[in-house]
């Protein structure tokens, strides 16, 4: 392994290559996932909303609730529930 200045040059290089790797492979799921959101579109689903249901999903019960709690109380706060 060659050595400059303290750098270990092979194995820097050999994570320099895996990042790049994972780069290209994101770049790749982030097309494919551009491409089912544009089929979902296409049947008629609002892709937008896809989205929201995808985050709201990563999300713990517990936390999907408090947030939807705040907003109810912050919408009514301003006027926008009845």
């Amino acid at each position: 392994m060659t050595d400059v200045s303290g750098i270990a040059a092979e194995r820097l290089k050999a994570f320099i290559e895996r990042i790049e790797r994972l780069e290209d492979e994101k770049k790749a799921l982030q097309e494919d996932i551009k491409e089912i959101y544009s089929e979902a579109k296409a049947v008629g689903f609002e892709p937008k909303i896809i989205r929201k249901i995808v985050s709201i999903r990563k999300q713990e019960l517990e936390k999907r609730r408090e947030e939807s709690q705040l907003l109810e109380l912050y919408m009514s706060a301003i006027g926008m529930v009845e």
